[in-house]
């Protein structure tokens, strides 16, 4: 009987997986492992190995004895050492064709509610405070630049939806052909002019050594004083530290972020006291029809290294 073993999840059940496998002969064993070491202590007899979030580092992967493939429930996979599977020729595999729409729409959200500066007034309204403009400045959304980091799918429909706004659009992706941005009527640009010509930046780029802290003190102080920075992608992308000076101080208008590097953010940390902050709690990629998906799609990806 084949074995998988999933490490971790959050989920309300595990029955699209039992759906999946049902009748295949397959032993599903689940799990909530927090540390690497977890890991290890579940997944040495396991054929495929299913996991969310926790760490499926080189040391777990030593420990698994005939493990055919790794399958990240989401698109990204910087939680699992992909050098070191690789040297095991074990598989890995993601679902990247999920919650695109999703997270587009929570990206446009974050980015209306900071240029409209939604949540800073309502709060203000329940304080008592009532003014017919805003604390901030900024220009109307068809005067605007938006920037995109990483052109991928996600980025794509981003840009869709803000060509609806009349918003002039930038990306920066050294991994995507010229002509195919400028085909999706977008402007290709560097990141340093994108850094500084940009209105909104938006974070659509994997995690990686070369991206980590990708917008960190240097990239900040290039910012135009209005910008507004979202991240729907990856926490680590941002220096969160560095983030807070630069809002405190006013040197940029201000950031939504629905991802953080370490999660979940600590209630007293100081960027959720500052009034041009926004967080959400890693909610882009949900609804009622990407849960099902994710895990019905990282099921038959299991089931396909089995077979």
């Amino acid at each position: 009987m084949k074995r998988v073993v999933i490490t971790d999840w959050g989920f309300p059940s595990l029955e699209p997986e039992n759906d999946v496998f049902r009748g295949r002969g397959i032993d599903l064993q689940a799990h909530q492992c927090k540390t690497e070491d977890d890991v290890v202590r579940v997944v040495g007899d396991a054929d495929v190995v299913m996991a969310q979030w926790a760490p499926v580092r080189a040391k777990a992967i030593g420990a698994m004895k005939r493990c055919r493939g790794i399958v990240r429930y989401g698109i990204g996979l910087d939680n699992i050492d992909l050098e070191a599977a690789r040297k095991r020729g074990i598989a890995v595999r993601n679902v990247p064709d999920y919650c695109l729409d999703e997270v587009a729409d929570h990206t446009i959200g974050l980015m209306l509610a900071l240029q409209r500066q939604i949540m800073t007034v309502a709060e203000r309204v329940k304080r008592g405070t009532w003014s017919i403009t805003p604390p901030l400045n900024l220009p109307p959304l068809r005067a605007s630049k938006l920037g995109l980091v990483g052109f991928g799918r996600i980025a794509r429909l981003v840009a869709q939806r803000a060509a609806a706004f009349g918003m002039s659009i930038l990306a920066f992706d050294p991994g995507v052909a010229q002509r195919d941005i400028l085909d999706a009527r977008v402007q290709p640009v560097s990141f340093d002019d994108l850094l500084t010509s940009s209105d909104i930046i938006s974070l659509h780029c994997p995690l990686n050594d070369a991206t980590r802290h990708l917008i960190g003190r240097s990239a900040l102080a290039r910012m135009k004083s209005q910008a507004l920075v979202v991240n729907t992608s990856r926490g680590g992308l941002v220096d969160l530290d560095a983030l807070v000076v630069t809002l405190r101080d006013g040197r940029i208008a201000g950031a939504g972020l629905d991802v953080f590097e370490t999660e979940p953010l600590p209630p007293n940390h100081a960027f959720l006291s500052l009034p041009n902050a926004l967080a959400t709690s890693h909610i882009a990629w949900f609804s009622t029809a990407s849960i099902g998906q994710l895990q019905r799609r990282a099921a038959l990806q299991a089931l396909n290294l089995l077979q």
